[in-house]
């Protein structure tokens, strides 16, 4: 009978080299993801912002509309000539006043008291406040005033091209200038203000 001894064969140690750089890659591999995860979550995030303030100041429209409305449909006579605090109306151009509230050295305008247009269906809520371009109160032919001061050209024979009738020309009238300011106040504590300067 014969006897076979088996004797062990030691294995070659294994470093584990090959296991430490996998370990490393996949670190930087997961790196990798969470900042283009990241990257593009802030670009959603700044698009979603973006679409909420260009629909606050397509709302503005809806303001400078409403007031437009309002000095046109309070025009004659002398109702422009005084502050109208309940209509927010101020006949003055109110230098000491700041509109978007920003300006440490004059006093901030509070928007509770302006007139509220309304909410659109994008929850986007309008109020404006209309200012007449004059420094005091009073008609804007005896007071201080940005104003219109454009007369039709002179028409003799013919009215072709030229605002007369017959033989006379028409004057626009001396108006004062205003300045519609809408402030949109939307979702995500969106606020855009929007101007219009009309007469």
């Amino acid at each position: 009978m014969e006897v076979v001894v088996r004797t062990a064969v030691p294995r070659a140690r294994q470093a584990g080299v090959v296991l430490f750089i996998a370990l490393i890659v996949l670190v930087a591999m997961s790196l990798a993801g969470i900042a283009m995860m990241r990257s593009v979550g802030t670009g959603a995030l700044i698009a979603n912002n973006l679409a909420f303030k260009q629909g606050a100041t397509l709302a503005g429209d809806w303001g400078i509309e409403a007031a437009r409305s309002w000095l046109m449909t309070n025009s004659s006579g002398n109702t422009l000539y005084n502050d109208n605090p309940a209509v927010a109306y101020y006949s003055t151009w109110q230098s000491t006043v700041d509109l978007l509230g920003q300006n440490p050295g004059m006093t901030a305008f509070d928007w509770s008291t302006a007139v509220t247009v309304g909410t659109d269906a994008a929850s986007n809520t309008v109020k404006y406040v209309i200012q007449r371009l004059c420094d005091s109160p009073g008609d804007p032919a005896s007071v201080n005033c940005v104003k219109s001061t454009s007369v039709g050209a002179a028409a003799t024979s013919s009215t072709k091209g030229a605002a007369g009738y017959g033989g006379y020309a028409i004057s626009i009238p001396t108006n004062a200038y205003y300045r519609i300011t809408v402030r949109v106040s939307g979702p995500r504590n969106t606020i855009s203000y929007v101007q219009a300067t009309v007469y």
